[in-house]
């Protein structure tokens, strides 16, 4: 078997610190994030004409991850996470080589200090994922018209309402200084159900949290509603 090895040429800075609470998808939450070009490839002349694009593939390691082996079949969440399917047929994150790929929209390229980052909004990320390649996303080539999706035809909806607590709505006012879309971020991530496949059908009422920026997010299921409890500083 061949081996390639690769070095990575970005990192990215998302609002995700924990694989809890990502989006099954890219697309689903407009959540802002940057890619930090490592320096060694942070030259000007190797990003001409990519804002041009409006949008871009990101080919990524996912990180963060328990070094188990891969398995030839995953249980999707999209089934339930019960009904499983060859790996190969997913987008699990376990697999033969732990390489993920995702198109986000590209807001700008810009220079800080010394190096060039990539704005960037809609993006499944984990903070600090490496970045393995960029290219742009061209639709004549890269939107096909006639496909077929199996189990994964419709965009996922929104399945719950979110409503916040009087401690949590301070919490947000708080954060919105720093991030002024925080509370647009959770309130679109909770809508679509981040809890194990599992429990999205049952009563359970438990408590969950989720690492968001620089806090801590804290809520429960009842009735098809998220009450958002607090939202916290981490530090």
């Amino acid at each position: 078997m061949s081996q390639y090895n690769f070095t990575s040429i970005a990192t990215i800075h998302s609002c995700y610190k924990e694989k809890f609470g990502i989006p099954r998808q890219p697309g689903l939450v407009d959540s802002p994030a940057t890619i930090e070009i490592d320096a060694a490839y942070s030259q000007d002349e190797a990003f001409r004409e990519l804002e041009t694009f409006s949008h871009i593939w990101v080919i990524f390691v996912f990180h963060g991850i328990s070094n188990k082996k891969w398995n030839p079949t995953v249980r999707p969440p999209r089934l339930g996470g019960n009904q499983r399917i060859g790996v190969f047929a997913s987008r699990s994150m376990f697999r033969p080589n732990p390489v993920g790929l995702s198109v986000v929209e590209l807001e700008s390229v810009e220079r800080k200090n010394n190096k060039i980052v990539l704005n960037i909004v809609g993006g499944d990320f984990l903070d600090l994922t490496p970045v393995l390649d960029i290219k742009p996303y061209i639709p004549y080539a890269d939107l096909v018209d006639t496909t077929k999706a199996g189990y994964a035809t419709n965009k996922p909806g929104e399945k719950l309402s979110v409503v916040y607590s009087t401690e949590a709505k301070s919490g947000i006012k708080k954060a919105e200084d720093k991030y002024p879309k925080i509370e647009s971020i959770i309130t679109k991530i909770l809508q679509l159900d981040p809890r194990p496949a599992y429990q999205e059908n049952k009563e359970i009422k438990n408590t969950f949290a989720i690492k968001l920026y620089d806090y801590d997010l804290k809520w429960y299921v009842e009735n098809e509603k998220v009450i958002v409890t607090a939202l916290t500083s981490a530090h």
